[in-house]
């Protein structure tokens, strides 16, 4: 088999239907939309399958909404190529749970019992100190981190998301993205606004950090059974303990993104498989790899992409 690594998407990725096609064809998969429903106390096959998107995009919703999908794309390779286990695994941002639990830290139960105690904080901070995020197109992490620091504007703002070598991700309140902005916007680099309402990664939901790492002492948590780049690191780790502290502080850490790939890519990873909702991991890899690299982007979220996702490993 071809040296393979598996991403998980995090907010962003969802979509009105999403998980419909595996539910009409999978008992499992059905039971496992059942579980997340259970554990979350929110009608996720409902907001999944018919939404409103206003109320599946809200963060309490989404989180466990998410990850549902996540897990029954998983839950589906596996069942489509029995015994197949991934050199590398990682998640962007809420999708690291989803990791996790492919990793066989978490139960699948652990996992959407945790990403929805964490929907429910980062909600109540993004109610007490509102904010949003910010894409900078154009610019690299290292001239966004320059704008950052000589900046004397006022409020909060800072880098979310490294998420490819010319896009970097803004978080903060609305007077400190505004500063910033403008600033990034001298230097020629384009910023669009995203359909978020919370601070993600930033200073703004620092609060919810203790509470959540106080939750995930509820929770078992065992050694990954495969290595998982995590985004506060960029780097595997392999104790549970360890594992447990770094999820507490990536709620309001930035996601190390490029530095994850860039690694996969140094070790010989040859196939990237994006497994959940939408393509925006596959999309940013095709900015990240250089070009003629010969590494294969697939992603798969319905019965028919998974299985090209099968024929490309297993050949």
């Amino acid at each position: 088999m071809k040296k393979t690594a598996i991403f998980f998407p995090g907010q962003g990725s969802q979509y009105i239907g999403m998980g419909q096609q595996f539910l009409e064809q999978d008992q499992d998969a059905a039971d496992l939309f059942r579980l997340g429903g259970e554990i979350s106390g929110f009608p996720l096959k409902e907001l999944c399958l018919d939404g409103p998107l206003e109320e599946l995009t809200r963060v309490l919703h989404l989180q466990p909404a998410l990850t549902v999908i996540n897990l029954i794309c998983w839950q589906q390779l596996l069942k489509m190529l029995p015994g197949f286990k991934p050199d590398y695994l990682a998640g962007h941002s809420l999708g690291e749970y989803s990791a996790l639990h492919a990793a066989g830290v978490l139960s699948a139960a652990d996992t959407l019992s945790l990403v929805t105690k964490r929907g429910e904080l980062m909600e109540r901070e993004g109610a007490a100190n509102p904010g949003g995020m910010r894409a900078v197109l154009g610019l690299s992490r290292d001239t966004v981190e320059a704008l950052l620091t000589n900046s004397t504007g006022p409020g909060v703002a800072v880098i979310a998301n490294h998420n490819t070598p010319a896009q970097v991700v803004i978080s903060g309140d609305a007077q400190g993205l505004d500063t910033v902005s403008a600033l990034c916007q001298e230097e020629g680099g384009k910023v669009i606004p995203l359909q978020v309402s919370v601070a993600n990664h930033s200073p703004l939901v620092a609060g919810a950090v203790a509470d959540f790492a106080d939750f995930m002492e509820t929770v078992s948590f065992q050694s990954p059974s495969i290595p998982v780049f995590f985004n506060v690191t960029a780097e595997s780790i392999e104790q549970p303990e360890d594992i447990r502290s770094v999820m507490a502080r990536q709620i309001a850490s930035p996601v190390r993104w490029v530095e994850i790939v860039d690694k996969m890519v140094a070790d010989g990873v040859e196939v990237f498989v994006e497994l959940g909702p939408k393509n925006v991991l596959t999309g940013m890899m095709r900015k990240i790899l250089p070009r003629k690299s010969g590494v294969t982007c697939l992603q798969a979220d319905t019965p028919e992409r998974l299985q090209k996702v099968v024929d490309t490993i297993a050949g």
